[in-house]
């Protein structure tokens, strides 16, 4: 990475780096996948709304299963390899990372389930941190065909309202945006395995649907700088789970523990 690549990411709102996660942790990340969804835990977390996500009897839909590296370590090691850290402290000019949390992502092939438009700011408004950033790794190539994430260049500095992860009215979001005074105009990054885009927080994306025969599977790893701190207001999931001293410490090293500089 360069000043180039940190100015690209400043001005457009998300950057695709070159391959920076061996095989080796990703080939251990798929074996992690394979056994968090059979039930095989390394770590037990309280069983609460935000750590239930899909389940087997919700059917062959998008899965979403968050904090799922603080369950199987194959996925611990994937969020932990320090390129991803080292790489996401650059791009926001940070003195350190920390884990906010993290996102199991599978989208079965050939059917209709879309990530709808969306900031992932719009969800975070406990923290006091605007620089937060989410580094995406698919554990394959990826590409429009099988539902790549795309963004909206430099849409982390609009002021944009009415975004749903959720929705599946990719039109529909797209108008309301038009109608704001904004121009969408996404782009789709293909990308190889090991590459890793990383986008602002304020950044709007999501992704189509999966038109392939086999499954898209990714790790949204979501950070925060080191001087994030919880504000009152909105909550968010996090706060059933991180310590409280007293009010919920997103310092947490159990829950969000520091990437980077290793310690």
């Amino acid at each position: 990475m360069d000043a180039d690549d940190i100015a690209f990411y400043q001005e457009h709102g998300y950057w695709i780096s070159p391959v920076i996660v061996p095989s080796d942790v990703l080939d251990a990340a798929e074996r992690g996948m394979e056994r968090f969804y059979a039930n095989d835990h390394d770590h037990v977390l309280p069983d609460v709304p935000a750590t239930r996500g899909w389940r087997p009897e919700h059917g062959d839909v998008l899965r979403k299963n968050d904090y799922s590296s603080l369950r199987v370590d194959e996925l611990a090691a994937l969020v932990r390899h320090p390129a991803i850290a080292e790489t996401a402290a650059a791009l926001s000019d940070a003195d350190g990372i920390r884990l906010w949390h993290d996102q199991l992502l599978y989208k079965p092939p050939g059917g209709s389930a879309k990530v709808g438009w969306h900031t992932d700011r719009q969800y975070w408004q406990s923290c006091t941190s605007d620089n937060m950033l989410t580094a995406w790794v698919g554990f394959h190539d990826v590409d429009e065909l099988n539902g790549a994430v795309a963004f909206m260049p430099g849409s982390h500095r609009w002021s944009v309202t009415g975004l749903d992860f959720f929705s599946q009215d990719a039109a529909g979001l797209e108008a309301s945006i038009v109608e704001q005074g904004f121009d969408p105009a996404p782009v789709v990054p293909s990308m190889k395995r090991g590459q890793v885009s990383f986008h602002h927080c304020r950044t709007v994306h999501g992704s189509s649907a999966n038109r392939s025969t086999a499954p898209r599977r990714s790790l949204a790893i979501h950070l925060q700088p080191s001087d994030n701190r919880w504000r009152p207001g909105s909550g968010h999931p996090n706060d059933e789970l991180v310590r409280r001293t007293p009010d919920p410490d997103y310092s947490d090293p159990v829950i969000q523990p520091q990437l980077w500089p290793l310690v």
